[in-house]
């Protein structure tokens, strides 16, 4: 296992749609592996494969009890009951801010020997779900902020030592 830089706000790959994964096996189990060292490394809850940068659709997680990861993730809605809170992100750090997430989601996918999984979710793991799949989708989480909040975000980002650096 080894810990993998996670890429940072302006790496055109966080804005890239990931590629599904066709191949299953030793190399995506070995992905995974370094995935949630990473994840425990950064203290975060979940992580997009395009954050290490790779196109590849899958994402670890550890929250409320849970860990693992999902191959190919497709959520759905449970209801259409939403929650509202902070929400950051290992690839803008510091910066956070109230999204709305759905409270509870079902999410489909495979796990890295290509076995169907279905996970019922509901609070920070539902977020975490949702979170992750926009960035396999190529969507920050700054885009699900209401306007004026998404401005004072992008503001934090441009004044941050990290961004300025790039």
């Amino acid at each position: 296992m080894a810990v993998r830089e996670i890429r940072l706000f302006g790496d055109p790959v966080l804005n890239s749609a990931a590629a599904p994964v066709r191949e299953f096996g030793e190399p995506l189990r070995r992905l995974v592996a370094d995935m949630l060292e990473t994840m425990d490394h950064a203290g975060g809850v979940g992580l997009a494969a395009n954050q290490i940068g790779l196109g590849t659709r899958v994402f670890v997680f550890d929250c409320q009890g849970m860990r693992g990861h999902l191959v190919n993730p497709q959520w759905r809605p449970l209801g259409e009951d939403l929650q509202v809170g902070a929400e950051g992100c290992l690839s803008v750090p510091g910066v956070s801010g109230p999204v709305a997430r759905y409270n509870s989601v079902v999410a489909t996918g495979c796990d890295a020997e290509g076995r169907p999984l279905t996970l019922r979710a509901t609070g920070l793991l539902a977020r975490c779900i949702q979170h992750e799949t926009d960035h396999l989708d190529g969507i920050m989480f700054m885009r699900r902020m209401v306007p004026e909040v998404r401005k004072e975000a992008m503001t934090m980002i441009r004044n941050a030592d990290w961004f300025k650096e790039k």
